[in-house]
This record gives C-alpha cells, structure tokens and sequence, in this order.
C-alpha cells in the first residue's frame, strides 16, 4: 500500500511538472506576440524545449503508476526510456543555443525618444541572411517589442531607419515602408510605396 501511495505521488509531482513546463511554453508565445514582453520571450519562447519537457514527464507520469516487478520487464522499460529521454535533453539543449536570437546587424534610438530603439537582426540559420526589423521600446523586464516585418535575400532589404519624428522608414528593393510610432511606441498601420 505505502508502495502504490508513493507511485501515485511521484506520477502527480511529474504530472505538475509538465504543467508548469506547459505553462511556461504559454507564457513565452503570448510574449512573442506584439506588444509582449522582450525578457519574457527570450527566456521562455523556447516551443521544442518546454513542450518537449512537458511530454517526456507526461509519459514518465503514465510509466512511473505501472509496477515492474519482474527484473527484466525493469531493464527493457528503462532501456527504451532511457534513450527516449536522452534525445529529447539533447533536443531541447541544441535548439535553445542554437535557434537563439539572431546576430544584431543595427541598433538605432529614435533621437526623439531615446527609450524608442529599432532594432535590426539576422536571424537566418544559413548564410543568406534573414533581417527582422522590430521597434523595442522601455528597459529592462518592462520592455516591449513590436514587430515590422521579415525580409529575405530575395526581399532585397536595404535599411531600417528613423525618417523622423516617431516615423519609421523600412526600405527594400520592390517597395518602401513608412510606419507613425505612438508616444506609448506602438506602430501604426505601415503606408507602402512600391518602388
């Protein structure tokens, strides 16, 4: 009995576990959505690491309440768990180094507010680069961000840059982009000049 007790604790601990690891999944992509909070994303928009989490304790959960009492039935479970377990670690370890932030190509403070900054990153995982533009504005745990768009090598990106008093300027090769920034930094509705 004090057995099938102990089961049934340690099958909720990883059952409350992978909640949180879920939880915490959701909080990072509310975080990536416009508007949300920079540090909240960079810490927690990690999809492959937290779900990947969530489920290998979710099947530790169902494994952990089975009782292997025979010797060889508990070599061949933690034989094909084992390794399950170890790609899974190895997954979430490689995809939150690698799939990082991006190399920062440029970073401008609107002279008219210096906490307004446009922010330009290559966030390409080969060498043609992939340039995200975003607008940052606030410090520290309160920053947020605003996304103005992704261009590609086939884009024909050329720069980002304050055309003025909280006006933003995206130039590519087909078109022109102009964006208003309000006081509070969001953006408005881009104004589009093919070119």
């Amino acid at each position: 009995m004090a057995a099938a007790a102990w089961h049934r604790r340690i099958e909720w601990w990883f059952r409350g576990a992978a909640l949180v690891a879920f939880l915490a999944y959701l909080a990072g992509y509310q975080a990536s959505r416009p508007g949300g909070l920079v540090e909240v994303e960079r810490w927690l928009n990690h999809p492959v690491l937290l779900l990947g989490a969530a489920a290998v304790m979710l099947m530790v959960s169902m494994l952990v309440q089975f009782e292997f009492r025979e010797r060889w039935a508990q070599l061949g479970c933690a034989a094909v768990l084992s390794p399950l377990i170890a790609v899974a670690v190895v997954i979430g370890v490689v995809t939150y180094f690698l799939g990082g932030e991006g190399r920062l190509v440029e970073r401008k403070p609107d002279p008219s507010h210096p906490e307004h900054v446009l922010v330009v990153t290559d966030v390409a995982f080969s060498i043609d680069p992939i340039y995200r533009v975003e607008l940052v504005t606030g410090s520290g745990w309160t920053a947020r961000h605003w996304y103005l768009g992704t261009w590609d090598d086939g884009d024909g990106f050329r720069k980002a840059e304050w055309s003025g008093p909280d006006r933003v300027t995206v130039t590519a090769e087909h078109e022109t982009r102009v964006y208003t920034v309000d006081g509070d930094g969001r953006l408005g509705e881009p104004e589009v000049t093919p070119r």
